[in-house]
């Protein structure tokens, strides 16, 4: 009878394939840097142990390659991003920032609905806030650029599932509270946004929160983004939806006009 594993003890090296090991080495070092936060921007030996749940020796051993690599910063009270990620921060903004024009619709619309813009993508079963252009409102709805939402609520989620396959759907189903039987739902939701050409959500997702959305398209007629107006519940009645719904058919139709495959790539 082999010995009980004791909590906190991981697989010796040589009991699993290299490339294993490399992958999981990879995926660990990925889950510490995503626990650097604009909420918590230094983060300590301890704290990492406790949300990964690792050896703290392994999570010594993973800090150190990070900071020589200049992922992390060494500070007296824990560890800060490195000056590396500034430079992969800057390349990635570069390459997704949005065209001019883009940026001028989002900007227009945002002052003329005083309601937060949303421009997402799909990426898996989640979709990423990519630009966005806060509400002046004190009461307003705020996601963080690169914040990543799931997909099996929301008007923006609806608008981008139009084009999806069936096995996505599942995915996305199985990822919710309601488990593989969402899938209905789901459909139903998007065959709902497809036919009348924009979505709309209240609460599905946060109490009070509504939206709605309308998918930008590619050069191919399908769906590469989803452009929404998003705020307080309160501010969101049917005859509203209606306005912003019109509204955001007319930017997003201006965004697709201009004819490229990717909503943050230059016009060709």
């Amino acid at each position: 009878m082999s010995p009980a594993k004791k909590p906190g003890a991981e697989p010796a090296a040589d009991s699993q394939p290299a490339d294993s090991q490399g992958v999981r080495s990879v995926q660990r070092a990925v889950e510490i840097l995503s626990l650097l936060s604009e909420e918590r921007p230094v983060i300590s030996i301890r704290e990492i142990v406790e949300a990964t749940g690792l050896a703290k020796t392994t999570v010594i051993r993973l800090v150190q390659t990070l900071e020589q690599n200049g992922l992390l910063w060494a500070a007296p009270n824990g560890y800060l991003p490195g000056p590396r990620l500034w430079r992969w921060a800057h390349l990635a903004r570069s390459s997704w920032e949005l065209p001019p024009e883009t940026r001028r619709y989002m900007r227009d619309l945002g002052a003329r609905r005083r309601e937060t813009v949303n421009l997402y993508m799909l990426r898996d079963i989640y979709r990423v806030c990519v630009a966005q252009q806060e509400s002046p409102q004190p009461l307003r709805h705020v996601v963080h650029v690169g914040d990543e939402l799931p997909l099996w609520a929301g008007a923006s989620s609806k608008a981008l599932l139009r084009d999806a396959p069936d096995s996505l759907l599942r995915r996305v189903a199985v990822s919710s509270p309601y488990g593989e039987g969402h899938v209905k739902r789901l459909r139903e939701w998007i065959d709902e946004a497809a036919h009348r050409g924009w979505a709309v959500s209240h609460g599905e997702r946060e109490d009070g929160l509504s939206a709605v959305a309308v998918p930008v398209l590619g050069r191919s007629g399908t769906v590469v983004a989803a452009l929404s107006l998003s705020g307080p519940t309160v501010r969101f009645p049917d005859d509203v939806v209606e306005q912003y719904a019109a509204d955001l058919r007319q930017v997003a139709a201006e965004m697709s006009e201009r004819g490229f495959d990717h909503p943050l790539s230059p016009a060709r």
